[in-house]
């Protein structure tokens, strides 16, 4: 599909081709379901919500579940308030959610639906609750609909004054599978550490089956927890593109300290997350971390020959690629390109940070695309691939192994039940690159050099 992809390089003032990423709508329907008994709600057209819907529920294999204003033509020229009361009175009588979230769109954004009014006016039954997140589309990127989300349960749920009353430390996992939420949430109860994690899909888009359709599955965050967040020793922020508006909006209204780490992704990452939780709360790192932790340094001393100076390009979520450039790094790969497609300076400047400290040049982009990551392939290829489905093209294209990373998977299954977080998580993350560096290795191999060890 790609074989004709140009090596020649030319200027695109405002021709995106392949973008890496998708819109923000996604990415505030995502952090909605993290709250337990709620229904996220897309203000706009029902094709919105259906796209949107679908993307999770392939990615997931796990019915997500959503409501729309389903705009038609009036509601484009008028406005969509009638159809948002009507909504939710229609939700709150028939499918009976404790909270609905609604994320806008790119038609309600750009006819600049006046949200808190039309939801101060609208039938809101006793002890629920309705809340709104600015999302539209053309801004930004899923991870910044994430992002707002998030915010957005802070300003209107969070309580408290910062005292640290609860005991408890606040963590904001990012936009993370619900595997790696079981983990992080497994690490804190290792430390005895009491914790609330929010958003928190795990339990929701990976629900077990139980022969009874249940449309608010047991897990995600409670509406008392969001509320008793205030009350934190701390909050803990993991990935600055995705967490660290939710965290500083905390420490402004209930002054909690925020604290911004990125995603506990490899080995250095992970640490810097204990050793934050041991600063914060004063506990020490249990045995069992230890363990894990010498455990992951004794497979990757066992398995560097595989990785060393292997040319490495990465792509996805800002937060996702900052740690697994870092990760790579620490492996001895060459990251040599660097891509995501939301924007924001702050993206280069630490991915570029990081391949100066190793002395290593590479191309780095944000608010980028999988056409410009293909044509740097082209010109000077690599040895593997690290992203999302989306490049499964470029790798058939250039014949170079694809690890899947990232969000969306769109076609392997089982994915988000793993976590790529953690001691443990870097574990799994070497086996996959490993296995597919190998694969190639033996795939490659005339007959004379097919060994049964590599």
């Amino acid at each position: 599909m790609l074989d004709h992809t140009s090596k020649k390089i030319k200027e695109r003032k405002a021709l995106v081709v392949n973008p890496a990423k998708t819109c923000q709508p996604i990415g505030a329907m995502y952090a909605a379901l993290g709250i337990h008994n709620c229904l996220p709600h897309s203000h706009g057209s029902q094709g919105c919500c259906s796209f949107h819907r679908m993307h999770l529920t392939r990615h997931f294999r796990d019915p997500v579940v959503a409501s729309t204003s389903s705009f038609t033509e009036g509601a484009s020229v008028f406005g969509g308030g009638a159809n948002l009361k009507t909504s939710i009175k229609n939700v709150f009588s028939i499918y009976k959610p404790d909270v609905i979230a609604i994320n806008t769109t790119c038609l309600s954004e750009t006819i600049g639906d006046d949200l808190p009014t039309i939801i101060k006016d609208s039938e809101i039954p006793k002890g629920k609750f309705v809340f709104h997140a600015n999302t539209p589309s053309y801004a930004g990127s899923h991870v910044t609909g994430f992002s707002n989300m998030v915010k957005a349960m802070v300003t209107n749920f969070s309580e408290g004054k910062g005292d640290g009353i609860n005991k408890k430390v606040n963590i904001i996992p990012g936009y993370t599978e619900p595997g790696d939420m079981r983990e992080l949430k497994r690490i804190v109860k290792i430390m005895d550490i009491p914790c609330t994690l929010f958003p928190d899909t795990s339990g929701v888009v990976d629900s077990p089956m139980t022969g009874k359709y249940e449309m608010y599955p047991k897990g995600g965050t409670r509406v008392g927890e969001l509320i008793d967040t205030g009350n934190s020793i701390a909050t803990v922020a993991l990935g600055s593109f995705a967490s660290e508006a939710a965290a500083y909006e905390l420490e402004k209204r209930c002054k909690v300290d925020a604290h911004i780490l990125n995603l506990p992704i490899g080995i250095k990452a992970t640490d810097e997350l204990i050793m934050e939780l041991v600063k914060i709360t004063g506990k020490d790192v249990p045995y069992e971390l230890e363990e894990e932790r010498g455990q992951l340094v004794d497979i990757m001393t066992d398995t560097h020959h595989h990785f060393h100076g292997k040319r490495v390009a990465i792509f996805g979520d800002p937060d996702h690629v900052i740690a697994m450039t870092e990760f790579t790094l620490s492996l001895g790969m060459k990251p040599v390109y660097v891509v995501t497609g939301t924007p924001g300076i702050s993206f280069e400047k630490q991915v570029q940070k990081m391949l100066e400290d190793s002395h290593l040049q590479g191309m780095v982009k944000s608010s980028g695309d999988l056409f410009a990551l293909h044509q740097w392939i082209k010109k000077d290829p690599v040895d593997l691939l690290i992203g999302n489905t989306y490049g499964k093209y470029i790798a058939r294209a250039e014949d170079i192994p694809l690890v899947r990373f990232g969000f969306p998977n769109l076609d392997r299954s089982v994915h988000s039940y793993f976590p790529i977080v953690g001691y443990k998580g870097a574990m799994r993350i070497i086996e996959m690159i490993s296995n597919a560096l190998l694969e190639r290795v033996d795939r490659d191999a005339v007959d004379e050099d097919f060994e049964l060890v590599l």
